[in-house]
């Protein structure tokens, strides 16, 4: 009996997992307005009501998908160690590499956590762990007091602007000729970090 309620219970994770899957791909094309539960629906080979057996709507399955994007992001970053005596600017610019790596390699999370929106009407502001996680990075460089800055919500966001910026670009515009790639990376980011150092 367990065993049945688990390969149930399984199936539904696989089948939820694959309508994900598909509308992530509808949205990054179609962009949040040109998508529909009906367009996936047929896309899947779905009736619209299995659809709504898992989510209530297109913004439950969006939201899912964001907080999907945000959970694989946070989980690629480095983390402080505490049984490690890493230098926290260290750790911070691999965790600025890391992000940019991340959104290189998974343009279509990173398009879904950064530049797609989900409608015309502005939503509420939803903290994330990821960012949450920068912060705690920017916070050990102010307590080591090798940043200059105090505010580790303006470091962070410093930071995460000019992460942002570099990868979003690669994003957006493939076919421009940018020079190395690398070396552009590495331009940016120990730029952004020497700003904020003493």
């Amino acid at each position: 009996m367990r065993l049945a309620a688990a390969r149930r219970e399984k199936y539904k994770a696989e089948l939820r997992g694959g309508i994900l899957a598909a509308a992530r791909e509808m949205f990054v094309r179609d962009g949040y307005e040109g998508f529909t539960i009906r367009k996936l629906a047929k896309q899947i080979g779905f009736s619209p009501g299995n659809i709504y057996l898992y989510f209530k709507d297109k913004n439950e399955i969006f939201d899912s998908l964001v907080d999907e994007s945000f959970a694989d992001l946070l989980s690629a970053l480095p983390q402080p160690d505490d049984t490690k005596r890493e230098d926290p600017v260290e750790l911070l610019r691999r965790s600025l590499r890391t992000y940019v790596k991340f959104g290189l390699d998974h343009s279509n999370h990173y398009r879904f956590s950064f530049l797609l929106q989900s409608s015309s009407q502005p939503r509420p502001h939803k903290q994330r762990a990821a960012y949450e996680s920068l912060l705690r990075k920017v916070r050990l460089c102010i307590d080591a007091k090798r940043f200059k800055a105090n505010d580790a919500d303006f470091a962070a966001q410093a930071l995460w602007a000019a992460a942002h910026g570099i990868t979003s670009l690669f994003i957006d515009r493939p076919r421009f000729p940018w020079a190395n790639r690398a070396r552009l990376i590495d331009q940016v980011l120990d730029s952004a970090i020497a700003g904020l150092s003493r």
